[in-house]
């Protein structure tokens, strides 16, 4: 082989090395060119504008409530421990626990034998002092005795009768009744055992009305008055929240300075008794109405630098608005200036629009 083809094989390797090597930047460069080609329209072409799916509402009055949500607890109607008046060893317990009574129901009776042998004793005196007492008036009439003595039995027959209210006081202590209709509770204490007042037996809770306290901040106080309503919310057995409406019967006189809030109570029914004391609840107050307010979605405003602003749609093109605001809710928000009944509100994608935008309404409300 001659000098000469040697060289000329080495620059037809060189060659195809360079261009191994160099075909992967050429493709990227060509592909770079055409896409370029793509974006650039040609001469007397229109660039084509973005048009923007949106849902839309026309604006209408309607009605907007400004409510509060506070927490409360259900109470009882009344509840009260339950202890005799004197002290002695229980003879009887008649009562079921979790069962109802009646006022006046006999529930439990501690020993009573002396003061009812006591009772017999002064009882039997009665007759001889009656018998006194009618004797020594039938004297008086006759000029017989003196009237210093006739009101020394007649005062002795009323002693009597006085020391016979007191055994029969003393008596009523020993029997624990039923002060009020209710339920009664679980029972701390079996027959034998030695009472004192000190001694709680068991408790009775009437739940039917009950009662729902919770407390508002102080700002809400001319909101609440006797005879308010209320919607307080708890979960059912099958763990949806149910509502359940209140009126409100007594307001705190002054303001907790610890807490800046004030106590409230409300009375519910409750005639089926399946609400009990001491549940958690959700209370809604309803601080006042606007039956005619224009109302947009809170999702529809935009806050821009200081400014409230939302979108209307109009022939097409989403044209910005500076608005005013009133009341708020928890998914609406009032609208006092900017906007009117009729307008088309564009209610989503408005992070996206801008001034001018074409857009298109999938969906009308």
């Amino acid at each position: 082989m001659t000098k000469r083809v040697k060289w000329g094989v080495t620059a037809v390797i060189f060659l195809m090395i360079a261009g191994m090597i160099a075909y992967p930047q050429i493709k990227k460069q060509l592909k770079a060119s055409k896409d370029a080609a793509e974006i650039i329209p040609s001469a007397g072409a229109q660039p084509r504008k973005q048009i923007l799916n949106i849902n839309a509402e026309v604006l209408k009055y309607q009605s907007l409530t400004d409510k509060a949500i506070v927490t409360g607890s259900t109470i009882p109607d009344e509840e009260v421990d339950l202890s005799f008046e004197s002290s002695g060893k229980i003879v009887a317990i008649y009562f079921t626990e979790g069962t109802h009574v009646k006022a006046g129901d006999l529930l439990a009776k501690i020993n009573d034998k002396p003061l009812q042998a006591e009772l017999k004793k002064l009882e039997a005196q009665i007759p001889l002092a009656k018998d006194r007492v009618y004797r020594q008036h039938t004297l008086l009439e006759k000029d017989a005795v003196s009237q210093e003595a006739y009101e020394q039995v007649a005062t002795d027959y009323e002693k009597l009768m006085a020391d016979i209210e007191l055994v029969k006081a003393n008596i009523a202590q020993t029997e624990l009744r039923a002060p009020f209709d209710g339920i009664i509770g679980l029972r701390y204490v079996s027959e034998g055992a030695y009472a004192s007042p000190t001694t709680i037996v068991t408790k009775l809770t009437k739940i039917s009305p009950l009662k729902i306290e919770f407390s508002i901040p102080e700002r809400y106080a001319t909101d609440i008055t006797d005879g308010t309503h209320i919607i307080f919310k708890m979960n059912s057995a099958g763990g949806i929240m149910q509502d359940y409406q209140a009126t409100v019967y007594a307001v705190e006189s002054k303001v907790d300075e610890a807490t800046r809030s004030l106590k409230v109570r409300a009375t519910y029914p409750n005639k089926d008794e399946a609400i009990i004391p001491g549940r958690y609840t959700s209370v809604e107050i309803t601080r006042r109405d606007i039956k005619d307010a224009l109302a947009i979605p809170n999702e529809a405003l935009i806050p821009e630098m200081g400014k409230n602003v939302v979108y209307l749609y109009k022939n097409g093109i989403a044209e910005p608005v500076e608005i005013e605001l009133g009341l708020r809710t928890e998914s609406h928000v009032q609208v006092l200036e900017g906007l009117s009944p009729g307008d088309t509100l564009i209610t989503s994608g408005v992070m996206q629009l801008r001034t001018g935008m074409q857009v298109s309404i999938d969906n009308l409300n």
